[in-house]
């Protein structure tokens, strides 16, 4: 099953588009229903490159729900538009009966304002057996909390991700 977020966030899209490679900025948007601590030697780098990263997960900071594989590879389509997929999925815990994970998140520049706004798509695809629509139930109002909590922050991505501030590297 399907759940998607459709937003339009005010920022650049390159500012978005650094947000969604940012751990800091998926600790944000997750909580406080899900808190992440890093698998990882070192701990959550600055920016995730491509490839996979190890989390483990906490529902409300104390009901442990597993590991998750976070598997990032980023997509350029041929309009422009700027692709984060995460086809990693639960290892471990409660939530292993996710047994499909694909997670897309789309940024591309407003048509009307493209130097401050960035429409944005946030897709989840999960499939669980026969729980597939107590999961989907579960992520949607996730989503919608998360979604919430993405405008939000988008404000304060220019400033923080803006040109002066990107980081180097690809995703």
């Amino acid at each position: 099953m399907r759940v998607r977020l459709d937003l339009l966030l005010d920022c650049p899209a390159d500012a978005a588009w650094e947000a969604l490679h940012s751990p800091a900025v998926f600790r944000q948007v997750s909580g406080p229903i899900t808190t992440a601590e890093s698998l990882e030697p070192g701990g959550f780098p600055d920016r995730w490159p491509g490839g996979e990263h190890r989390v483990r997960l906490r529902m409300l900071g104390v009901l442990p729900m597993g590991a998750q594989v976070i598997r990032l590879r980023d997509e350029t389509l041929l309009d422009g538009t700027r692709v984060v997929h995460d086809e990693g999925g639960p290892i471990s815990g409660a939530m292993t009966v996710v047994t499909y994970w694909h997670h897309r998140m789309a940024v591309s520049p407003n048509p009307l304002s493209p130097e401050a706004r960035t429409r944005f798509h946030d897709t989840l695809e999960v499939r669980a057996g026969l729980l597939t629509p107590f999961a989907w139930l579960g992520f949607a109002v996730f989503w919608r909390l998360r979604g919430r909590a993405i405008a939000r922050l988008a404000t304060g991505w220019a400033a923080q991700f803006g040109p002066a501030s990107v980081r180097g590297g690809g995703a």
